[in-house]
């Protein structure tokens, strides 16, 4: 990919209705002034939206490459480009050697793409949603068939085959669409946030296909999350996506390692923070604050001083519980400037 952008247009703006105040101005013939506020003028529109700002990556045959970022990033939008569904305003997308700006059409021929929403598979069952999708990619109904059964024991689905997908929880459901995208043999694998909903079990079966395809098959994967434990876990390098730029790029312990000096400190207060103990409204200014948790990122020996602060004085009784982690990838996003908001460690 190579300096991508794509912008969509400003939303329209809306207009104010003070439709009872003009007829009492009429009524009472009182000049009605060109603009004042809470006229009838239109609010001030927002500008286009770059959801896309020159974005350059190489991903590597056979790596899982990481795209992260919190929603509204612009994960999705660029997944969208490489998939061949979204034109980009300029810039390329090189995949295999063909040129997806040109052809998209090639895309659906050379990757396989699990989306956010697949509604498209609800009134189909497991096993039809499955061997339907390995028939659309050219695989002869009996292959289809059997394509379909290791799938569906691969991830420990058979017991669900007959059942429509409308008819599953979240995490089943979600787990028949990544079979569907697993069936077919593609060389690249987009996986839009593939386990959300699933449960502990089902998300480790879902890795462990992942890796069995690019182990046995040489399969590249591009997987979209702004879940940071699942990033750190199976990624060989990630992207970092904030306002539609890539802001780092690097393997996990090497993005880490920006802030590898540091140690991150969280605080959960009981009820309110003691901020008459003059370390703790110290420590305040620097904070960030979400609930009762406080979340510091501080030098080693600020760390041990901090903890030794809070549990070694008056403001002991007012902790309800602390930890000492180092830098996750949460954290080197936060100090790359990126939004405090919008990742998730679960």
């Amino acid at each position: 990919m190579r300096d991508l952008v794509k912008t969509y247009p400003a939303p329209r703006a809306k207009r104010l209705r003070r439709s009872a105040g003009r007829r009492t101005g009429r009524r009472s013939g009182a000049a009605t002034p060109a603009a004042t506020a809470g006229s009838d003028a239109p609010e001030a529109p927002p500008g286009p939206v770059r959801a896309c700002d020159g974005v350059g990556l190489d991903i590597h045959a056979g790596e899982i490459f990481g795209l992260l970022g919190p929603n509204g990033a612009g994960k999705s939008t660029l997944v969208r480009q490489l998939t061949g569904l979204l034109r980009p305003d300029s810039g390329g997308i090189e995949l295999f050697g063909h040129d997806l700006v040109r052809r998209p059409e090639l895309a659906a021929r050379l990757l396989a793409y699990l989306g956010q929403e697949s509604t498209a598979l609800d009134d189909l069952t497991v096993a039809l949603a499955a061997e339907t999708t390995a028939r659309l990619r050219g695989l002869a109904a009996p292959a289809a068939r059997a394509e379909r059964d290791a799938v569906l024991d691969e991830l420990g689905l058979a017991p669900l085959a007959d059942r429509p997908l409308r008819r599953l929880s979240g995490g089943e459901r979600r787990l028949a669409c990544v079979a569907a995208a697993l069936v077919g043999e593609r060389p690249l694998l987009v996986l839009d946030e593939p386990t959300t909903a699933m449960d502990p079990v089902a998300r480790r079966a879902v890795w462990a296909a992942i890796d069995r395809r690019r182990a046995e098959r040489g399969a590249t994967v591009l997987l979209v999350t702004h879940n940071v434990i699942e990033a750190e876990t199976v990624l060989d390098r990630v992207a970092v996506l904030d306002r539609g730029r890539v802001i780092a790029c690097d393997s996990p312990t090497g993005l880490k390692a920006l802030v590898g000096g540091e140690v991150r400190v969280d605080l959960v207060w009981r009820d309110e923070p003691p901020l008459d103990v003059p370390k703790i409204a110290e420590l305040a200014r620097t904070a960030r604050r979400t609930g009762r948790r406080w979340t510091l990122r501080l030098p080693e020996e600020a760390a041990r001083a901090a903890v030794a602060a809070v549990t070694g004085g008056p403001a002991f009784a007012e902790l309800d519980d602390f930890t000492l982690t180092t830098p996750s990838l949460e954290d080197v996003y936060l100090a790359l400037g990126g939004r405090d908001e919008g990742l998730v460690k679960a």
